[in-house]
């Protein structure tokens, strides 16, 4: 009887070890899930950017998501409907223009955080044709509207390339002349597609876009002293909830490798 009472003793004795171990397994295995989800959560951020910026944008997003736990999501269009957006209350961390007017705007409404604006990059504007048009200006005053039906530009009202090119042509003093044969785009890769597919014999656009296309060809680079200096400022919007995560991506677009990237499209600070 003594031996059957130590025998049970020492099963029950196991048992409880055992259960213990499972225990302790259990919550070991638990502690390191929840590490692991804790590891995976990314800090959204959105980027409302000029639509200029789209490709260079996407590379430097898979390059910047791999070593920064945070989700980057652009919005990208003209800066001037960009811009309103965020004055109507849209949710933006980071808004980055083709002009320095917009950001003035917002700036100026207490929008955007005005310590934490940086000039991001630059740009030049170039007109274009088809690929296979026959037209061949060497210059932007070559331009007649005897030789073209259509000339595709950003609506100058919403659209940075679109001021800057209202700005050349009054500067050469044509703008009087090729003002009817002018067709207005939402945005700068709106005027390319225009061009692209024939809609518009010539258009003008940010050097950047330009390099995106083998269905267009350049004629001439604009001469910088017939328009402002083409500036992208960004800036992180005063409401933001990400404030470190988005002052560290501002500063990232600063650093050499997202301006070699900005380069390789086509940009230059």
């Amino acid at each position: 009887m003594k031996k059957l009472a130590i025998f049970i003793l020492v099963i029950a004795s196991l048992l409880f070890a055992g259960c213990n171990s499972n225990d302790t397994s259990d919550k070991s295995s638990q502690d390191s899930t929840e590490k692991a989800n804790k590891t995976e959560e990314k800090t959204p951020l959105t980027v409302s950017a000029a639509v200029s910026l789209t490709d260079a944008l996407e590379e430097i997003k898979e390059l910047y998501e791999k070593d920064h736990p945070v989700e980057l999501t652009f919005n990208l269009g003209g800066s001037g409907t960009l811009a309103q957006q965020i004055q109507q209350g849209a949710p933006v961390d980071i808004f980055i223009s083709a002009n320095q007017e917009w950001m003035d705007t917002l700036e100026k409404d207490d929008l955007v955080n005005t310590s934490t604006r940086e000039n991001v990059t630059g740009n030049k504007i170039v007109l274009i044709t088809g690929a296979d048009s026959k037209i061949d200006y060497k210059s932007v005053d070559e331009v007649s509207a005897a030789d073209v039906d259509q000339i595709a530009i950003g609506n100058p009202e919403s659209v940075p390339a679109g001021e800057y090119t209202e700005e050349i042509l009054h500067n050469l003093k044509k703008w009087d002349e090729l003002k009817d044969k002018l067709v207005l785009a939402k945005d700068v890769r709106q005027v390319l597609t225009y061009v692209e597919t024939g809609n518009a014999d010539i258009g003008f656009v940010y050097e950047s876009d330009a390099v995106t296309s083998d269905k267009i060809k350049v004629l001439s680079t604009v001469d910088e002293s017939l328009h402002d200096p083409i500036i992208y400022p960004g800036a992180i919007l005063a409401d933001t909830k990400h404030e470190k995560e988005a002052e560290e991506f501002l500063k990232f677009l600063e650093a050499e490798d997202a301006q070699s990237i900005l380069e390789k499209y086509g940009f230059k600070k």
